[in-house]
């Protein structure tokens, strides 16, 4: 049985004879994503934003109801809850929203957090009250901080790597195409608020992931393409390379959507803001390692000598000898 090929074995598409056009709307998309994002916020959720944590033990129970309780807190007019397994199965932790103000009333976020334990005690019978305590703003704020910057670092660590395994020219291509994917993810999450909390950033750190794995594929092949075809103009090399990795590209974006899908359309609500970042950033990802960290080596003057060990004056002057010799 032969198998499925879905990208030819003779495939020749000159992706970088349009790579102009596609930089300029790829710069555009990029700034009108953090246009968004300055102009409508990011809707953050309790993680970032503060909030009211209770914590209940159901008693006599093997496990917390956690879904049934996630419809009975969301009806409460509090927003989405967080609602996690906290130490034991039948221990959870649950934070809501506060409303804006409350935190500067004295009593008024204990009692939202009342409210939230007196709902769970009138349906579930044996329900142990644990905690009922206020998470401030400033608090969040500063693990919101803390969550960007680890963000931050992540791109630069990994943008050092492949500096260190290539070419600086490799790490700035890799830096910029990280930046280009999460810019258009930030963009979306503005644009359709999403709620953005702790799962949002596990998907931003996924895409990178992904985006990352898939540019290194290309540089190592740009790579040994250089040392194969050292009179080849860089923009005909570079398109072989994307031409000739492409069939692994496809696949893997391919699997990862057939995953992803029937998640976004089924899944429940809870994980649809992560799905929807991780689609997003297969789409996105795959693109800029072809338009975006390809092209950009071009105008960095990498040359079939880049990877070409530089001769010292010893060596120099071992040949001048041999030479006289």
């Amino acid at each position: 049985m032969r198998l499925l090929k879905l990208v030819p074995d003779d495939t020749n598409i000159k992706f970088l004879k349009w790579r102009w056009p596609f930089y300029i709307v790829s710069i555009l998309l990029m700034i009108a994503s953090w246009g968004a994002v300055y102009v409508n916020g990011l809707n953050y959720g309790v993680d970032f934003a503060g909030g009211q944590e209770v914590r209940v033990t159901f008693v006599g129970q093997d496990e917390a109801p956690v879904e049934e309780l996630r419809s009975l807190i969301g009806g409460m007019g509090l927003g989405s809850p967080v609602i996690q397994r906290f130490g034991d199965a039948n221990s959870v932790s649950i934070r809501v929203r506060l409303p804006e103000g409350v935190e500067d009333t004295p009593g008024a976020a204990a009692e939202i957090g009342n409210r939230v334990i007196t709902a769970i005690q009138s349906e579930y019978d044996n329900v142990r009250r644990d905690a009922n305590d206020t998470v401030s703003g400033k608090v969040a704020g500063e693990f919101r901080q803390t969550a960007l910057l680890a963000l931050l670092f992540a791109m630069i660590a990994i943008a050092i790597y492949i500096w260190i395994r290539f070419e600086w020219q490799f790490g700035v291509g890799a830096l910029f195409a990280l930046f280009h994917d999460v810019s258009l993810t930030m963009g979306m999450l503005a644009i359709f608020q999403l709620e953005f909390n702790l799962q949002i950033i596990a998907a931003i750190l996924a895409i990178i992931g992904y985006s990352l794995n898939d540019n290194i594929v290309v540089y190592d092949r740009v790579r040994e393409n250089l040392k194969k075809y050292r009179k080849m103009p860089l923009p005909e090399l570079l398109d072989l390379s994307v031409n000739e990795t492409l069939a692994r590209t496809v696949m893997t974006s391919l699997t990862l959507l057939a995953a992803l899908f029937p998640l976004l359309i089924f899944g429940p609500s809870t994980l649809f803001g992560l799905t929807a970042c991780i689609t997003l950033g297969i789409f996105v990802g795959t693109y800029s390692s072809i338009y975006m960290a390809a092209p950009i080596l071009i105008w960095l003057r990498v040359t079939s000598d880049s990877f070409v060990p530089k001769e010292d004056a010893v060596d120099v002057q071992e040949k001048k000898a041999r030479g006289q010799a």
